[in-house]
């Protein structure tokens, strides 16, 4: 297992054809247009991660990295892809779909419980432990720590398994269309807090 490092794109035929990618980000901040982008992280949940960071002024262009994500052959698996796709859609200009979201899947099946970050996913789970120490860490220096690659990286390592535990769930509970309707809608939902429908429920009666 290793994590690889790369500057302003991927490099070429880094992941097998069609094979479902675990994406996530990490920005300035939580306001998209605001917070810029400035890492993705990718897996093909093979033990590799690759993580692309983008430095200031950055043009974005990364047409292997964009490619990848635009691929509409290859599943995109993400924990809470709201975000992340409108993060993609802002900087990068492509909709990274189709998508498959972990935070989703767990709120349809984990009504026990209202803890749904990645940590307790994965420690319940799959019985492993993650740090999330540099959660709120500057993204933009001029250097990533070895502790910032680590918890970067981190992020994407678990989610192939993450997703095989849910799906088995989902099933057991009748609710794996449920789940591939709100894992389709998910890009829409990234436009409308793009278009400045952060927080509301456009669906709701008042």
């Amino acid at each position: 297992m290793a994590v690889h490092f790369h500057e302003e794109d991927l490099p070429g035929d880094v992941f097998a054809p069609g094979a479902a990618i675990a994406v996530d980000t990490e920005t300035m901040g939580l306001i998209t247009p605001r917070d810029r982008l400035c890492l993705v992280q990718l897996s093909d949940g093979s033990g590799d991660e690759h993580l692309v960071r983008f430095n200031p002024g950055s043009d974005y262009a990364a047409p292997v990295l964009r490619a990848v994500l635009a691929d509409p052959a290859r599943v995109k698996l993400y924990h809470f892809a709201r975000f992340d796709i409108a993060a993609i859609r802002h900087y990068l200009g492509v909709v990274a779909a189709p998508v498959y979201c972990t935070k989703t899947a767990s709120r349809l099946v984990r009504t026990y419980t209202d803890r749904h970050g990645l940590k307790e996913l994965v420690r319940e789970l799959l019985g492993q432990d993650i740090s999330k120490q540099q959660q709120s860490s500057d993204w933009g220096g001029p250097e990533l720590s070895e502790a910032q690659r680590d918890y970067a990286a981190s992020d994407v390592r678990f989610l192939h398994r993450l997703r095989d535990e849910l799906d088995r769930r989902l099933a057991r509970e009748g609710r794996t269309g449920l789940a591939q309707a709100c894992f389709d809608f998910l890009p829409a939902r990234a436009e409308l807090d793009l278009a400045g429908w952060p927080e509301v429920d456009i669906f709701a009666h008042v």
